[in-house]
C-alpha cells in the first residue's frame, strides 16, 4: 500500500503524489475518480476495488505552484549525482560552498554543488581561483517544471507520462 499514485487536479494538472491509501479514500469519499488504474485490484470483505495509478479530484484546488526546497537531496539530485569538479559520477558525495562560508559564502542554489570527498579537501576553504579548479557546468537554481518536480517517479510510474507532458 506504499506505492505512488498521482494526483491531478479538475483541470488535468498535476499537484500532487499520495499513497494507495490515500487515494482509495478520496475515491470512495466522492473526491476524486480514477483516471487509470495500473496495478490490479484490492480485496475486501464486501468487494474488491481497482487499484489506481492517476485519480483526478473533482473540484478545482487552488493552490501556488510548487517550489523546489533547498536542501540536501535536492543538491544531489539537481547535480545528477556528479563531482561539480572532476565530474566523477559516485554515491559518496559531500556538499561544498564554492564561496566558503568562512570567507562570506551563503547557502543558496549558485553558491552550493556536489563535491567528491577527494575535490572537496583539496579545495578545502579556497576559492576556485585560488586552487585552479572549474565547475564542470554552470550552477543554477533547479528548474521549477513539473517533469522536474514529479521526475523522479517517473521510472516505475510509465502510465504518468501522459499527464504530465502537457504542463
Amino acid at each position: 500500500m506504499t506505492a505512488s499514485v498521482l494526483v491531478l487536479n479538475a483541470n488535468y494538472e498535476p499537484i500532487n503524489i499520495c499513497n494507495y491509501r490515500r487515494a482509495i479514500g478520496l475515491i470512495l469519499s466522492d473526491k476524486a475518480i480514477m483516471i487509470e488504474n495500473g496495478r490490479g485490484t484490492i480485496h475486501t470483505a464486501r468487494t474488491s476495488l481497482q487499484l489506481p495509478s492517476v485519480i483526478r479530484l473533482q473540484k478545482m484546488i487552488r493552490r501556488p505552484r510548487p517550489t523546489i526546497c533547498f536542501s540536501r537531496t535536492e543538491i544531489f539530485r539537481r547535480d545528477n549525482f556528479t563531482c561539480q569538479y572532476c565530474g566523477r559520477k559516485t554515491r559518496r558525495l559531500t556538499i561544498d560552498h564554492i564561496i566558503p562560508r568562512s570567507r562570506g559564502g551563503s547557502n543558496t542554489w549558485e553558491n552550493v554543488v556536489t563535491s567528491c570527498p577527494v575535490c572537496n579537501h583539496r579545495k578545502g576553504g579556497k576559492l576556485l581561483e585560488e586552487t585552479n579548479m572549474r565547475l564542470v557546468k554552470p550552477i543554477k537554481a533547479p528548474p521549477n517544471t513539473i517533469e522536474y518536480i514529479f521526475g523522479r517517479n517517473l521510472d516505475s510510474n510509465k502510465e504518468w507520462v501522459v499527464y504530465l507532458k502537457g504542463w
